[in-house]
This record gives C-alpha cells, structure tokens and sequence, in this order.
C-alpha cells in the first residue's frame, strides 16, 4: 500500500502523489514558531508532527525541501517589544535561539531553510503589490492595505475551502486589522498595516506608505519563493486552518501564480490539539508547560 494521509482541503484519505513529475521532489512547509515566548508542548506537538512527516517521507527514498518560517514580526511581538523596549532583533532573538536548542533537545531534524519574516518584505510587498493590480486588494484611506473577500468570491474563486463557512450567517464585508479572528466574523483582512504610534521603530517602506506586513501574507510569500507557486504539502496545527490558512490559501491563488488547474497547495494536514483537562493547551489559558519546565522534573527530550 502507498503512502496516505488525511488531506484537510478535500476533507479524505487521499493517496500522496507529489508534484514532481519525476515522483521524486517534495516540498513541506511547516508553519513555524512566533518568536515572542517560549514555545509550549502544544506548538511542540505540531513541530514533532512535522518532523515526522518529514522523516518518513525521506525514509521511503523521497528528497524532501523542508521550510518552517520564523515570524518575527506580528502584533504579539510589537507588544512585547514596546513593553521590554528592547530592539526587535534583540527581542526576538532570543525566543528564536531557544527554539532552536529547544528542537535539539526533541532530536528534530533542522529544517533545510527557516526563512524569517523580516527578511522577505521585499517579496511581500510585490505579492501584495499584484493582487492590488488584480483587483483582490485595495488601499484606505490610513495607508494600510487589505484583501477583499467579496472580489475574490464575486470571481469565482472558493473563499472557505478547509473549512465550511456559512456566508449568510456572517458579518461579511467588514475590516479586520487584526491577525487573529473568529470564524464569525469573516472579513477583508490586512495584507499590509499603516504605521500606527504603538508600532515604535517597527516599519518598512512600501507603495502604500511605511508599515509593516500582517502575518497571513507573510507564509504566502515565504513560502512561494522558497518552494514555488504550488507546492505538495503544507503542515500546522488545527487551530490555523481559519483564519491563518484559509487566509493563505486566498491571497496564493489570488495572485493567480499557479499553473491552470493547480493550488497553491496540493495536501494540507493538521495535527490535533494536546488537551489539559479536555481543554487546550494555549498561554492566554495558562495551561501550558513549557519543554524547560518538564526536563527539570527529570523527563527527557526524547
């Protein structure tokens, strides 16, 4: 029996065919860490997850393109920059070189590029650049810039393919400037956010005035640099399927990259949630632990 995985996009065990013609060349990206804090078991169940996926796919003779992104710049971290006042690259660093001991100690294998955020506002601002020019993006009047919901679906396009979205029922139209939403209440996002007096030192130049991007664009334009406008599969916890993936999958396709008939990712797989007492594991409920705080009680990496 060939390889089979749960794919989120079709909703069903699908056989795994890769992209390249040859079947030899696969492309995973994993998204990654949000250097702000220390990383918890809960992200760890999805890094490991990744890893998984990863070795068993070059134990079965594959040659694997592995990506994880470091987002180092989104709204938690502008938060905790201005309240350290700490640079940036400072700040962030620090999480980020503790992630990376943090993978040594689980004996994950090192990603074969770990591209950050920051390093790619160049390919950032081109991709929003063309789906203003398509028509999918449109400037305000504060300088920021966001992805229409309604002009993509008003062409055709499917907004809601890895999860079932009742459009009837939702507050569709609206702006969020936001990264992080509910289901709810869908509506155009940010691609790239007007400088505002919280945001410090923390900007760039773009056509649309200084600002900084929002973290959805960031992974579509990571991503397609690294592995290409289509690509196998592309990996993350289940609560990133809306709006994080769902929001990617948008702005990719919008951009209208791929060949005809092609997505922008061909297998999408989530892994599950770790639970504390039937809830998750997250900081804003505090139930988390972290890696460091369970090796001191004697259990190990592996």
């Amino acid at each position: 029996m060939g390889l089979r995985f749960f794919n989120t996009l079709s909703r069903s065990v699908q056989d795994f065919a890769p992209l390249d013609p040859a079947g030899k060349r696969v492309g995973i990206y994993c998204c990654g860490p949000t250097v702000y804090d220390f990383a918890h078991i809960g992200n760890w169940r999805t890094f490991v997850f990744g890893d998984v996926v990863r070795r068993y796919l070059e134990f079965k003779g594959f040659d694997v393109q592995h990506v994880m992104n470091i987002t180092d710049i989104d709204d938690k971290i502008i938060k905790r920059v201005r309240e350290t006042k700490l640079p940036l690259r400072d700040f962030t660093g620090q999480f980020e070189r503790a992630f990376f001991d943090d993978l040594k100690t689980l004996n994950c294998r090192v990603p074969h590029h770990t591209p950050r955020a920051t390093e790619y506002i160049d390919e950032i601002v081109r991709l929003i650049a063309r789906l203003v020019e398509r028509g999918f993006a449109y400037k305000t009047s504060d300088g920021s810039v966001y992805f229409s919901i309604e002009k993509y679906r008003s062409s055709g396009l499917q907004y809601g393919q890895l999860v079932n979205l009742n459009f009837d029922e939702m507050r569709v139209g609206e702006r969020v400037r936001s990264d992080e939403y509910e289901k709810e209440a869908v509506a155009d996002f940010a691609l790239w956010k007007a400088r505002a007096p919280e945001d410090g030192e923390i900007l760039w130049p773009s056509p649309w005035g200084e600002g900084r991007p929002g973290w959805h664009i960031e992974c579509s334009a990571m991503s397609m640099k690294l592995l290409g406008p289509s690509f196998d599969l592309h990996l993350g916890g289940e609560d990133l399927m809306f709006p994080h993936h769902e929001d990617e999958i948008a702005q990719s396709e919008g951009a209208g990259l791929q060949a005809p008939g092609q997505h922008f990712v061909k297998y999408w797989l989530h892994g599950a949630h770790s639970l504390a007492a039937g809830k998750k594991l997250s900081k804003s409920l505090g139930n988390f632990f972290t890696l460091r705080a369970l090796l001191t009680k004697g259990i190990s990496g592996r």
